[in-house]
Order: structure tokens, then sequence, then C-alpha cells
């Protein structure tokens, strides 16, 4: 059975327990997350293991990256599940600071985001959030110090902001994305579908199945309006708000005409009572 991993919950704890990680010069991949495990967080971790001799695992619930009238009060939190899952899956380390280990009385400093941040996707609905993202991950990758970072491609304009920031302030960390792993039925995991009624469930993976229906037409060689447009009158339809469908460049993530302009991403967000999920997939 596997040993418990290690709990560090403030600043000193973590830097010891990182030296001894390191006392052979072992590689150390962080997995960072938000707690409310699931399968799909697990295959992160098992995609670090294979990419590092330690794994360390940050569960924190970042209070600014959630605008007053979203959910950082109800977000799910599953402490004794989480440790079970990573005590399963033989994580060395699990950093799970308070709130006010990482915004001490007096904080004053933030990351500011450019580029993949500013692109008319999540930042157009949420302006406060990658600010967030990314003063909370930087923060992260300095005291962990790992050689690398795994995050799920679900958020994917997450993953180009976050890869952006450590090349740019030469953080010394690489950002590896993971495939979104689904349910059966093809919707994306999150811990946020624990807020779908059975209703809601059962429509929610017209999300999946409309990016895959839009992705074959621009395979096939259509421009993207009119798939684009189709896709979401199906999901609205369904019972969703669209937020936006949109097909942008896979790695400036800027708009584009046609299968023409470069390796593609379709990135969809839509609110379907309460919930507000998202969802990504290459063409």
């Amino acid at each position: 059975m596997p040993s418990r991993p290690m709990i560090a919950r403030n600043i000193p704890a973590l830097r010891r327990a990182l030296d001894g990680l390191r006392a052979r010069k072992a590689s150390v991949a962080l997995v960072p997350t938000m707690g409310a495990l699931h399968d799909g967080h697990v295959s992160l971790v098992r995609l670090a293991k294979r990419r590092a001799r330690k794994v360390v695992v940050s569960l924190f619930v970042n209070p600014t990256q959630f605008a007053p009238t979203e959910d950082f009060g109800s977000y799910p939190r599953t402490w004794k599940a989480d440790l079970a899952r990573l005590t399963a899956e033989g994580v060395d380390l699990i950093w799970n600071p308070d709130v006010r280990v990482m915004y001490p009385d007096g904080f004053a400093s933030r990351i500011i985001t450019d580029g993949p941040a500013t692109v008319g996707l999540e930042d157009r609905f949420r302006p406060h959030f990658f600010g967030g993202v990314a003063t909370v991950v930087g923060k992260l990758f300095t005291q962990c110090r790992p050689d690398m970072a795994i995050f799920g491609e679900k958020d994917f304009q997450q993953l180009r902001v976050v890869s952006q920031m450590a090349a740019d302030l030469d953080l010394g960390v690489k950002v590896i994305g993971s495939k979104t792993v689904r349910e059966r039925d093809g919707l994306a995991m999150s811990s946020r579908n624990v807020y779908l009624s059975a209703e809601e469930r059962r429509a929610a993976p017209v999300l999946f199945k409309a990016m895959k229906e839009t992705a074959q037409r621009l395979r096939a060689g259509e421009e993207v309006q009119a798939p684009q447009a189709s896709a979401v009158e199906t999901i609205t339809a369904a019972g969703f708000a669209v937020d936006y469908f949109e097909t942008r460049h896979a790695e400036t993530l800027q708009p584009v005409m046609s299968i023409k302009d470069g390796p593609l991403r379709i990135l969809v967000a839509a609110k379907i009572g309460t919930t507000r999920l998202i969802d990504n997939i290459a063409v």
C-alpha cells in the first residue's frame, strides 16, 4: 500500500520537504489543482510520475481568480477524498496552504498578463481571471521550484497563458499540457460537473458533439462562420446560454478564417442552469 504523502502547509515546511525530495538531484513535477479531484486530475498526476522522479500536488482554492459573483464560497472542497486519491497514486508531497499563507496581510503584488490572456475568450467574460491565475501560478512555481508543471488542456487558454508567463519571466519551469479526460458520453471532466442537475447532465455532452461536428466541417474546407453559427444554435437549443464558441489559432489564440490559417483549436464556454462549462478540441 502506498505511503501517505508528506503534507506542507507553510513555506518553511514546504522548503524542508522540497530539500528532501531534491537530495539526490531528483527531478520534480508540480501538478497545480484547486482540489475536488477527479479522474482528470489523476491523469495529470500519472503523467507527472512518468516525466519526473518526484511529484508535488498543490491543493489551493485561489480566491483571486474568482469574481464576487462567482462560486468561491461554494467551490467543492473534498480534502479527505483528495488525500486518499493522492495517496493511492503515490504522490510525494502535497502543498496545502491556506489563504493567509498565500496572501498574507499587506500582500500587494500581482502579475499582469497580455498576449493569449487578452484575445476575447475567457478574458471577455472573466476579466479578473488571468491576473489571479498568473499570480498564484507564479507563486506556486517560485515556492515549489519544479522542473516541470502539468496542466490539463481542458482549460486551454489558461494553459497558453501559463506557458507564456513561464517563458517570459524565465521561471525555468517546463509547462506541459495533458489531454482532456472525458466521460463516456464526451463531457469533459470538471470539478464543477457536480453542480449539474440530472437533466442538465444529460444535455451537457452537446458541447463536445457540437465541437466535433464543427471540426469535421472545417476539415472538409468550410470557413469558420457557418459551422460556428450552427454549433451555437445546437448548443442553445439544448438549454445552454453560450458565452462563446470560437475557432482560433492553436498557439496564438487569434481569430482565423479557415483551416488554411494554421493549427486550429475550437473553444466553447456556455452556461446551463447555474453551471458554466468550458471545453475545447483540436481541429
